[in-house]
């Protein structure tokens, strides 16, 4: 298992290489509490599809990746996580400024977390909600 707790401090501090994909999507943790995260993310012009709208499954993992982060701060000593169920409801195209992912611990069960996130863009326009259910992994 991960050490989350030492983890998320590293990752609050900026440092890189703890996660590569954060690292290769330039996504930043920007807030980070008990059963939240919040992370940002630019849109990139090679992150439109041919419609020149942000390929929908971009804006998913970023919502992915802001609810297990939001997880992994209620996480005790020797459990870990992994996804098992994912939803997302599209609500609107976007193909500039930033993505913001603000997600939330909906409920942490003896054997399941469930997760939801709202992915808005930078002028508050929703463009994306995510629920997620993780099986927790003990040792």
């Amino acid at each position: 298992m991960n050490n989350y707790r030492e983890y998320l401090e590293r990752l609050k501090k900026g440092e890189k290489g703890l996660n590569p994909f954060l690292d290769f999507l330039d996504i930043k943790l920007t807030d980070l509490k008990d059963g939240f995260a919040e992370f940002r993310m630019k849109v990139r012009p090679q992150y439109l599809q041919g419609a020149k709208t942000m390929q929908g499954g971009l804006v998913v993992a970023l919502g992915d990746e802001a609810i297990a982060h939001a997880m992994m701060t209620q996480l005790k000593p020797g459990e870990g996580l992994t996804t098992i169920e994912l939803k997302s409801n599209f609500l609107a195209a976007v193909s500039k400024g930033e993505l913001i992912a603000r997600a939330n611990v909906f409920k942490k069960g003896k054997s399941l977390m469930i997760g939801d996130c709202l992915v808005t863009e930078d002028k508050g326009k929703n463009i994306c909600r995510v629920s997620a259910t993780f099986l927790l992994l003990k040792k």
